[in-house]
This record gives C-alpha cells, structure tokens and sequence, in this order.
C-alpha cells in the first residue's frame, strides 16, 4: 500500500509538473511576469525564489498552480501583465499546459517503445519493424457471474497453461478448452511475480457458443522498435490516445444530454490510485504506458471548454476576439469561480462512488476468505 501511494503521488506530481512548467515557460516567453509556481497546495512545505519567481513545494500533494500576473483581468496597463498580451498570446499560454502533457505522453511512449513496451498483436502478427519478445495471452475482461469471475481471475492476468498445457496464442487456448468442457481443469496465471492456479469449470458461452472461462483476451507481446521508429510509433500511440479519449468524452456527454445510461468507468483520485497500485504490480513498462494513458486524459480535460479549466479560458478569448471587446473581468472570474465549485462538486461525487467500489471489493474480499 505503502509503495503505491509513492508511486500515486510521484505519476501525480510528475504530471502537474510537466503541465504548469508549460504555463510557466510560455508566460515567461511572453514576457509575462509569473510570481509564484507551485506544486502541491498550501502550506508550505519549503520554497525559493529566482528570477522574480517564487518556486514552492507544498503539503497537499494533488495538483499545482501558477500564479500570473493580470491572469485575472487586473494590471492590463502594465507590458508584462498577462492581461496586456493580445488573445492570441494569451490563449498560447493557456494552452502550454496541455501541450506539454501531450508532449509528455510522446515521450514516455518513446522510451516504451524503445526498451519494450506490451501492445496487443491483431491475429499474433509481429509489427512492421518491430521485434516482439515474451508472447502471451492476456485478460482484457472478466465477465461477471461467469467461471473466471467467480473463482478470482482478474484483469491484466496473462494465462500460462491449462491442465500443465502451455499456451501462447487464444487459438491453442481454446483449442485446450474445446476438449474439457463440463470437466474441472487447472488455470495458472501470472499475476505481476505472482503464479495462480485456479480450479475452473468451463461452461458454454452465450456470446461464442463455445466453451470458455468468461473472459475477454488478446494476444500481446514486448514490442520493441529502433529509436527512429520509437518515436515515430510514440507520437502514433499518442495521437490514437487523443482521439479514443476524446470521443469517450463525446460519448459519455452525449449520452447525458439524451438520458441514456452511460456505460464508460470515471474514476476519480481515489479510483486512479487504485488502479495504479494494479499496473505497479505489472512491472514499470506498464506504469510508463499508465502514465502517458493519464497525461493525455489529463490534456483533453482540461481542454475541455468549460469554465475554470484551461479550455473554458481559452473558449472566452475566443468570445473576446469575436466580439472585439475585453470580457468584464468580474463576470468572467465569477464564471470560472462557478466552474471550479462544480468541478469540484463532480469530483467529490466521483471519489465518493470509487471509494464505496473500493469497500465493496475490500469487503467481498473478507466474506470469501472467512467463509461468509
């Protein structure tokens, strides 16, 4: 538990970090005076100051700011105000912060790919350009109510044998299965350094109409690419990372707007350290891959044009701009003030319902091993 707070906290920090050095480094760049950047919230823990920067680690460690000056609509007289800069600056500033996450994402994808990183492998084919090591069949679902579930097969388990018969590919799974139905056979698995076994009775499938255990697969395997191709696969996973989040959150928004239930997990801070002490176990190639998952997450977000994130600022500018007149700067700091309690209103919603799944396993757990 211990260690995976540490790592939390470490991917946490590493991330607020990366994104206020953006807004720092393009404000400064603007001649925009920045009188405190900061990690964590108040108190203080220690702090410097250097180049007219105040530069601050603090106590609380879930998130960071940037103070700017004129950030908020005041000291527009003055060049180095951020209220002073056109929009087109501004709105440069504003978006730093995401760009630099992205930026992040490219690069911890960059350096997976080039010691080796787990990808699936669409009908067990090797990348072009590529080298694959360490083949595998991997749970990517557990079903619920089916054979794996009930016996305590998790997501991210790789599958080694069944009944002492190695597999490697779903095709050699199932072909072991086929001939086992309605009879009890041995699972071992690998879970992080751990190896299971399991006792599990196939059953016909509703879905295949074939015998299986209730779990989704897919074969994977260590890619491994030379630096050039590392990088340019980096900056492809990094774009497909975007574009699957983003219509994730198209999704989830339309399906609110039209009442229908929406079927895509959220998870807050609490419900990311947990799933961050589950990849922790993997190994680090997998929290390099988790990381870069929850910079890009992080990146659309807060681009997201809604006030008092980056993204509702920047959709002001653009009002700005269209208008040609400066938005009142007590009625747009009212709005972000608004935004932010919402924002945090829908977080402590979310952190309520991860902590309740959280207890519900944790509890489900006990019942089990005192025969409840």
């Amino acid at each position: 538990m211990f260690t995976t707070i540490l790592i939390f906290l470490f991917v946490l920090g590493l991330l607020v970090l990366v994104h206020e050095a953006g807004h720092l480094l393009a404000a400064k760049r603007a001649g925009v005076r920045v009188d405190e950047f900061a990690i964590g919230f108040p108190p203080k823990l220690f702090s410097f100051k250097r180049g007219g920067t105040r530069y601050a680690l603090n106590l609380i460690p879930l998130g960071g700011y940037v103070k700017i000056k004129g950030e908020q609509g005041d000291h527009a007289e003055d060049l180095d105000s951020f209220s002073a800069k056109s929009p087109l600056q501004r709105a440069w500033i504003l978006s730093a912060g995401v760009l630099m996450n992205i930026a992040l994402a490219a690069v911890l994808l960059t350096v997976g790919f080039t010691v080796g990183l787990p990808q699936a492998l669409p009908d067990g084919e090797t990348p072009s350009g590529g080298t694959v090591a360490s083949r595998q069949v991997q749970i990517v679902e557990v079903v619920e109510n089916l054979p794996a579930q009930k016996q305590g097969i998790q997501l991210g388990d790789v599958v080694l044998s069944i009944d002492d018969t190695s597999v490697k590919t779903y095709q050699e799974l199932q072909g072991v299965l086929d001939d086992k139905l309605g009879e009890s056979v041995i699972v071992k698995v690998q879970r992080g350094d751990e190896l299971i076994a399991y006792d599990i009775v196939p059953e016909i499938l509703e879905s295949t109409g074939q015998p299986g255990l209730g779990v989704g697969l897919i074969e994977s395997g260590t890619v491994r690419y030379s630096f050039p191709l590392a990088v340019v696969h980096g900056v492809a996973s990094t774009g497909r990372l975007i574009q699957a989040i983003v219509v994730a959150f198209y999704e989830i928004i339309r399906d609110l707007i039209i009442g229908v239930p929406v079927d895509i997990e959220i998870a807050g801070p609490v419900g990311i350290a947990n799933l961050t002490g589950i990849v922790s176990r993997l190994g680090f190639v997998y929290i390099l891959q988790f990381t870069a998952l929850l910079s890009v997450n992080l990146a659309v977000i807060n681009y997201l044009p809604f006030p008092a994130l980056d993204g509702g600022r920047v959709l002001f500018l653009l009002i700005e701009k269209a208008r040609r007149k400066k938005m009142n700067p007590k009625v747009e700091a009212a709005t972000h003030n608004i935004g932010f309690a919402v924002l945090l209103f829908l977080i402590f919603l979310v952190t309520i319902r991860d902590v309740s799944r959280i207890s519900e396993g944790f509890s489900g757990f006990i019942s089990r091993i005192s025969g409840g």
